[in-house]
């Protein structure tokens, strides 16, 4: 039986400014809860989790950088050691309240301009393994195939889970091309579920210049704050079931 995880970004509401991304708990089997620095708070975190729970999704942490203003987009130059308190504090705060409803965190996945950095900083990915390990050994860490967070990950002793996402475009050396780039996020629906199940089929994906790239992934990702999520997630849930896949969560 094939199997892939559809993971999308949740809880990114803060105070008086909701977002009502609920919908999105119907369709993917990971949630990554944004944890109050780039988004989300206390009431949100806890909601967040509630209704994952209930609708059995599997958890994950998403820390960013203390960026409300720049929703966490934005390259703030942290240290290592910054770096390592900040996600220390933001997984363990999820954790907590994901031991108040009765499950348990599974998987961590750092957001924004975070994640971006730590595919190729090593200091700050080390940071980020760290920070991981200090919480939870059985946490896995999210991220792009072959980034210096998967070695980091890897060489703490925890599991590095490879994703793939389908909104956003790629370079041919399989980063992500930089959302102020023309075509960098990706809107169609029926682009998107031929890109998903081409990566959970032949494990392969078009970059931006036409270079075919070999990509395994055990997550596919779509961003819960872009326009139109639900449909595209819905028509990306719908043709990987059709191909005969299972969606289940990738990180036990």
């Amino acid at each position: 039986m094939r199997t892939i995880d559809l993971n999308a970004d949740l809880g990114e509401g803060y105070g008086r400014w909701p977002l009502d991304d609920r919908g999105l708990l119907d369709l993917v089997s990971s949630a990554n809860v944004a944890c109050g620095f780039h988004a989300g708070d206390p009431q949100v975190m806890e909601r967040t989790v509630a209704d994952a729970t209930a609708r059995g999704v599997a958890i994950g942490a998403h820390p960013g950088y203390p960026d409300l203003r720049g929703f966490g987009r934005r390259e703030l130059g942290a240290t290592p050691d910054e770096i390592r308190a900040d996600v220390t504090y933001q997984v363990g705060a999820l954790a907590a309240f994901c031991m108040a409803a009765g499950t348990r965190l599974r998987y961590v996945k750092p957001h924004g301009a975070l994640y971006n950095r730590a595919a190729r900083d090593e200091g700050a990915a080390r940071a980020i393994a760290e920070a991981v390990g200090t919480v939870d050994t059985d946490l896995a860490v999210l991220t792009l195939p072959g980034s210096a967070l998967a070695h980091a990950a890897e060489s703490c002793g925890l599991r590095a889970a490879r994703e793939a996402f389908l909104d956003r475009a790629y370079r041919a050396d399989g980063t992500l091309v930089p959302r102020g780039e023309p075509g960098a996020v990706l809107h169609d629906p029926a682009d998107a579920a031929a890109r998903a199940v081409r990566l959970a089929t032949e494990g392969t994906l078009l970059a931006a210049d036409g270079t075919v790239l070999s990509v395994t992934p055990d997550s596919l990702c779509v961003h819960g704050d872009g326009e139109g999520a639900v449909a595209l997630l819905r028509t990306v849930r719908d043709a990987l079931t059709a191909a005969g896949l299972t969606i289940r969560p990738c990180a036990g």
